[in-house]
């Protein structure tokens, strides 16, 4: 509980303090001082103003407070404004070695003055110290230490505009008229707010130049460096500056008279650094165009459709993290989507933007030379070790810039590059990097976007919804360039739909595709995508080799898999509508793939986007269809595929046949449910023995099925494999031949009735 004391009250527990009465009652009383608040919150405004002349200024008039001891108890509180301060810590600042004998009362004397000179409530009593109840914003000196300690976080302009705002609270010397000269604590603190400040200085410098506005600190940054002739880093600020101005010469003078300057006074030579800078001034390299020059993108030919929302999302996670990895399947898109994500970044990032192309690096190739090479650095510069290591070399070559590196195509050289971009984000603080990859580079702090293909329009999608969706208007735009009579009717929306769905909305297929139309009609096309890997073939010829053609796309990603990697895909080949894992480690199991292996090697084709998984707890494993078609001919290759059917075969057979009972049961709306999810899985098993001749599997599978046929609403589908089962010649038991001939004329019956 809160307690107030009126001035008469202290002044009658000093008494006490200090009069006769026994100790007991002298410590009392002190506690009560030292527990001492306010009646109420105090509701006047109060700033205390130290970076230059003293002033504390309460409710809009400036308070008095007299005596170099009674402001330097203040500005001790004040420094750890919201914090208590021990006594000790007091003591130290107002008399420094030389305390009076009665310290602790001296000090309590002192505090009363200070609470007469400040609003009521500023200062509270705690059993160890005192604490000044204050925003720490209402003190100049630490709000300056809170703005520099931001503006190392920020790049560009944001920096410039918070290292302005923290130097602007500096109206002279820091502590300038408080004269405590015993005080090594009060002298300490001086040097560090005067140290804080000059660099703070010359952060803004820096910051300013990058910009480029060296030309206008040419006046601030000669007397600064007259004022500090030792510091180095204010006279390279000058130098750039007088390079930025046109004045050269003068630059190259500054230089001279500091490294004399450093000889004669410490003994030393300049730093590296500095050094360097001299380098590049004599070389021509300092302020040129080549300096200037932001970035090696290249300007698109074609334009972006579809994606703007894509590039908004990847800018957002671009600026909230160090590293983005964009991820997806062979021909997707990422390396445009990371280009056209960086030209809307250019303006925030001072020191550019550079591409490092990886796809030409072999698998055993060096990351580093090849970012050495992005940045247009492939040539040692003069003063640099021969034999250097490009990872050195990248990370002196990037420093404290604030840039971003594009690491395009990774996935063949993962491993270096996560190597490199660990080394690089850790020493390079300024430094973002995006990556374009078929997986994640697997490190800590990578943030993910996983590119998908264009949105397809819906299965009942209106002509004018058709038109609109991101996958069409990619198809009608590239196709424009070489087909001008496309004709914007009912029937063409439909057939552009169908394109685009049967190369699952891929930007590549779909531009390939597209390129096709020179010579065939839309119709013709269409009509021509079950063999889209011969068909598939006019990329650019200054494309990559692996995007000329559809097949060489997903050749590239086959050729990075394992061989356990490549068996587990081509399997997954023959489900329909996707796999259950349980499913999945029956079928592709067997061979030199153990069962228990199948769900790691899963895992790996997912995080290398040839497998998507579906679902939430119960995930499902598919496959894109142009994925899936190229997997098949592989399964073919291998001469597994009549071994991996029959497995998916059998698999689906045993599910139909254990569901089937349950279907008569109360638990019958969760195997239906489970069946559903199994349709098109359990129709293809069907279709492949029907098309195989095998009549004792077919008839079995149709017994099994045939109730979940029924009660799931698929009587039309289910009569017309039933009847082709029937029809297949071959020796099948008598008991499976009576049920199958038992649903035939169930759903034969519900079928002339439905009519």
């Amino acid at each position: 509980m809160s307690v107030t004391y009126t001035d008469q009250d202290e002044a009658t527990l000093r008494s006490i303090m200090h009069g006769a009465a026994a100790p007991p009652t002298r410590t009392a009383a002190r506690r009560l001082l030292d527990r001492r608040a306010p009646a109420e919150e105090s509701r006047v405004a109060v700033v205390i103003r130290m970076l230059g002349p003293f002033e504390v200024c309460a409710g809009g008039s400036v308070a008095d407070v007299p005596g170099a001891r009674l402001r330097g108890l203040l500005v001790a509180l004040a420094l750890a404004a919201g914090r208590v301060v021990p006594k000790a810590t007091l003591l130290d600042w107002i008399w420094g070695g030389h305390p009076p004998a009665d310290a602790t009362n001296a000090l309590y004397r002192l505090v009363s003055r200070l609470r007469r000179a400040l609003p009521e409530g500023l200062i509270e009593g705690h059993t160890d110290g005192y604490q000044l109840r204050l925003d720490p914003d209402a003190v100049d000196a630490v709000r300056f230490e809170r703005l520099v300690s931001q503006a190392r976080d920020e790049d560009g302009t944001q920096r410039v505009r918070r290292l302005r705002e923290a130097l602007a609270l500096w109206r002279g010397p820091a502590l300038q008229d408080i004269g405590l000269p015993d005080s090594t604590a009060c002298d300490a603190a001086v040097a560090r707010l005067e140290r804080l400040h000059l660099t703070a200085v010359e952060d803004r410098c820096d910051a300013e130049i990058g910009l480029g506005n060296g030309a206008e600190l040419v006046t601030e940054l000669t007397d600064l460096a007259a004022a500090h002739p030792l510091r180095e880093r204010l006279v390279a600020a000058l130098m750039r500056a007088l390079v930025a101005a046109g004045r050269d010469t003068e630059a190259l003078l500054v230089y001279q008279r500091t490294r004399d300057a450093l000889a004669d006074t410490l003994g030393v030579d300049p730093s590296p650094e500095l050094s360097a800078l001299h380098v590049a001034l004599l070389r021509g390299e300092l302020g040129r165009p080549a300096q200037t020059r932001r970035t090696n993108l290249r300007a698109e030919l074609t334009s972006f459709v579809g994606r703007d929302a894509d590039v908004a999302a990847v800018r957002e996670l671009v600026a909230g993290h160090r590293l983005t990895t964009l991820i997806g399947p062979g021909g997707s898109g990422k390396t445009r989507l990371a280009t056209e994500t960086a030209h809307t970044l250019l303006a925030d990032l001072p020191d550019g933007i550079w591409l490092v192309e990886l796809a030409a690096v072999g698998t055993d190739g060096d990351v580093a030379q090849a970012t050495l090479a992005g940045l247009g650095l492939r040539d040692a510069r003069l003063g640099e070790p021969s034999g250097a290591d490009p990872a050195d070399r990248v990370v002196a070559a990037i420093g404290e810039q604030a840039m971003l590196l594009i690491l395009d195509n990774c996935e063949h050289v993962i491993e270096s590059a996560a190597a490199f971009a660990h080394r690089v984000l850790g020493e390079c603080r300024r430094l973002r990097i995006l990556v374009t990859s078929r997986e994640p580079l697997g490190i800590t702090g990578e943030a993910l976007w996983a590119v998908a293909p264009s949105a397809l329009p819906a299965p009942d999608a209106t002509p004018g919804e058709i038109e609109s969706a991101p996958a069409v208007r990619l198809l009608r735009d590239r196709a424009g360039a070489v087909c001008q009579d496309l004709t914007t009717d009912a029937a063409t929306s439909a057939t552009l739909a169908r394109v685009c769905r049967a190369l699952d909305g891929m930007p590549l297929a779909i531009e390939l595709a597209a390129a096709r139309l020179r010579t065939m009609s839309l119709d013709q096309l269409a009509n021509r995508l079950d063999d889209r890997f011969r068909l598939l073939t006019g990329g650019s010829r200054t494309a990559l080799p692996r995007h000329r053609t559809l097949r060489a796309v997903i050749d590239w990603s086959w050729e990075l898999l394992t061989e356990a990697e490549r068996v587990v895909l081509r399997r997954l080949s023959v489900f329909s509508g996707g796999a259950s894992l349980e499913a999945a480690e029956r079928i592709c199991a067997g061979g030199t793939i153990a069962t228990g292996q199948v769900f790691e090697l899963l895992t790996a084709l997912t995080g290398k986007s040839l497998v998507l998984t579906e679902g939430g707890c119960a995930p499902r494993y598919r496959l894109l269809g142009t994925i899936k078609e190229y997997a098949r001919q592989r399964l073919a290759e291998a001469g597994e595929s009549d071994l991996a059917r029959h497995a998916h075969l059998a698999y689906f057979t045993e599910l139909a046949e254990t569901a089937d009972p349950h279907l008569r049961r109360a638990e019958q709306v969760t195997w239906l449910a489970a069946l559903d999810a199994e349709h098109d899985n359990i129709n293809t098993a069907m279709r492949g023995a029907l098309a195989a001749g095998e009549a004792p599997a077919a008839m079995r599978l149709a017994a099994g099925a045939g109730r979940y046929w029924w009660l799931g609403g698929h009587r039309a589908e289910g009569l017309e494999l039933i009847t082709a089962a029937v029809g297949i010649p071959g020796e099948v038991g008598d008991e499976t031949r009576g049920a199958v001939h038992g649903l035939a004329l169930t759903f034969a019956a519900a079928e002339r009735e439905a009519h």
